[in-house]
């Protein structure tokens, strides 16, 4: 049921749209036009005292399909036969303008009737826009802006409660807070079906600091929709269109919603959609792959992966017209992003095409004890800590690092130590102390039976991983895919602190290789080292412990 805005609580009425649409540069002037299906507008880069406006030739706008060009006096012409958007493609040099919590405002939305009051959302949605206006403005800033910059790259902050907002505030926000960028993004599940959290979640992240651009994800729906065409209500009116691009430096960052609601209303909750970029979206990025020079980076943003190694045949889980977009893309140089699975991969979809898909703010859903902070330890059902990324571009290259949003924030890897002979069945576990059978020390009978079992947690297939155990020669660690044994301990132990759907899968950033059965009792040093996706030099040690015979000192 949709609810009547309160004071403070983040939504606006029609006039207040209107009044602080005008103040952050987005203006809709003039007469209504009268029988036009065309939106037209000016774009303009505000001069030095804010006052004065020059009008902006060759700038990129597009409703969603078509993509235009301003002329020489700064106008563009775009189709708009009904309910739809018009968003500026924010040139380089130049700035969107912000709301007071950092939310650029690239896109006006047109729908003449507002969310219709018979859907009854539980969210409440547009107000009516009425006619179309007779000309719709962009007004950007001219600002410095380096080819060379870094970005912070959230997924799936995903708070269900006010609680676990605060989760989000005082780990990934606090963290990313130190750490210079030129922006961040969120690519979806901003919220977890609570839609009346946006304005408190986009208070907090705003104090970040920096221009934020968000993605919706599935938990970003209006779910009592009927269909995928007002499922995104909420969202429009607190973001704006909900697929748009921009350019920053040399880099084209494209984000499309490839979250398709099928409804019909369901429960809150409920997984009745499928990743889809859609005839529209495809027609959209070809449109603008016209206007991008073939060795420029794109940087591709959705939230559901292209690919994904948790359930590759899924609809829910990735995308069914991924072929079609990967033809469009043949060729270019592509980092595409996503969420949604709350693990941690790399894939490489063609020559020139990485996929990453991200580690989770929320890591497992904010589960795991809380017993040293009061917050979850959120550790990802693949065994990597909850955190997020920052992707740092320079000119047309780019690397990617992950931060731990709690651990310490140049964590890369954990080493165990998993024996056959101590594994236990979770009675078993709980009875003894936390991973008590995955440390030294290792009965010295026990080592044939037992594997180092190395979890990188930015790992892919490009890395490439070594160990020595003393003065021993370098012996490789082969990249297994298994569930990470800490998170399986970690769940069983703790069943009560867990989301019911969640579980250890397997990983795709796990080496193992079985230790040598002649190691002598005492303490040895084992180096873990070797390079990452990038060819970066990673590194850890730990101490092996040999005892001696079972059940001997």
């Amino acid at each position: 049921m949709s609810r009547d805005p309160k004071p403070g609580d983040g939504f606006l009425s029609r006039r207040e749209t209107l009044v602080a649409a005008a103040a952050l540069g987005l203006v809709a002037g003039g007469a209504a036009a009268q029988g036009s299906a065309e939106a037209t507008g000016f774009v303009y880069a505000a001069g030095g005292s804010g006052a004065d406006r020059r009008p902006l030739p060759g700038v990129l706008l597009s409703n969603g399909q078509d993509v235009v060009r301003t002329d020489d006096a700064g106008r563009y012409r775009l189709p708009m036969p009904g309910d739809g958007a018009v968003f500026v493609i924010k040139p380089p040099g130049y700035a969107l303008p912000r709301d007071a919590d950092n939310v650029p405002r690239h896109s006006y939305i047109h729908q003449p009737g507002g969310t219709p009051a018979a859907l009854d959302l539980r969210y409440r949605g547009l107000a009516p826009t009425g006619p179309l206006p007779a000309s719709i403005d962009f007004v950007l800033a001219r600002v410095e802006e380096p080819d060379d910059f870094d970005v912070l790259l959230f997924t799936d902050p995903q708070p269900e409660t006010r609680l676990e907002l605060d989760h989000v505030r005082d780990t990934a926000i606090a963290r990313a807070m130190a750490i210079p960028a030129a922006f961040g993004l969120t690519t979806g599940d901003v919220l977890f079906d609570d839609l009346s959290l946006y304005g408190r979640s986009n208070r907090l992240v705003g104090r970040i600091g920096l221009p934020w651009y968000s993605l919706p994800g599935n938990h970003d729906l209006n779910m009592q929709a009927p269909d995928a065409r007002h499922s995104r209500e909420t969202w429009k009116r607190v973001f704006g269109a909900p697929s748009y691009a921009f350019r920053h430096g040399r880099a084209w960052f494209v984000m499309l919603d490839n979250v398709v609601w099928l409804g019909p209303p369901v429960p809150v909750g409920a997984n009745t959609y499928r990743g889809e970029i859609g005839a529209r979206g495809l027609t959209f990025l070809r449109n603008l792959l016209a206007e991008i020079p073939r060795d420029d980076l794109i940087v591709l943003a959705t939230h559901i992966p292209l690919h994904t190694d948790t359930a590759p045949d899924d609809p829910r889980s990735t995308t069914v017209d991924r072929d079609a977009l990967l033809d469009l893309l043949a060729g270019r140089r592509v980092l595409s992003l996503a969420g949604h699975t709350h693990t941690t991969e790399h894939h490489y979809l063609a020559d020139r095409h990485h996929h990453h898909v991200l580690t989770a703010v929320s890591g497992s859903w904010w589960s795991g004890p809380d017993t040293r902070t009061g917050i979850p330890s959120a550790d990802s059902r693949d065994g990597t800590p909850n955190g997020f990324h920052v992707l740092s571009v320079r000119g047309s290259d780019y690397t990617t690092r992950f931060v731990p949003a709690q651990a310490q924030p140049d964590a890369t890897m954990r080493i165990l130590f998993e024996s056959e002979l101590r594994s236990g069945a979770p009675e078993v576990i709980r009875a003894t102390r936390p991973l008590q059978g995955l440390r030294p020390p290792i009965p010295q009978d026990a080592l044939a039976d037992t594997t180092m079992v190395v979890n990188v947690f930015d790992g892919g297939p490009r890395t490439s991983l070594s160990f020595r155990i003393g003065e021993r020669p370098s012996q490789a660690l082969v990249r297994t895919r298994r569930p990470d044994p800490f998170v399986t301990e970690l769940f069983e132990r703790y069943p009560e602190t867990k989301k019911s759907w969640v579980r250890a899968i397997p990983s795709t950033h796990i080496w193992t290789a079985r230790l040598p059965d002649d190691l002598a009792p005492g303490a040895h040093r084992v180096a873990v080292e070797g390079t990452d996706e990038y060819g970066r030099p990673i590194r850890s040690c730990a101490v092996l412990e040999v005892a001696g015979e079972r059940g001997r000192g």
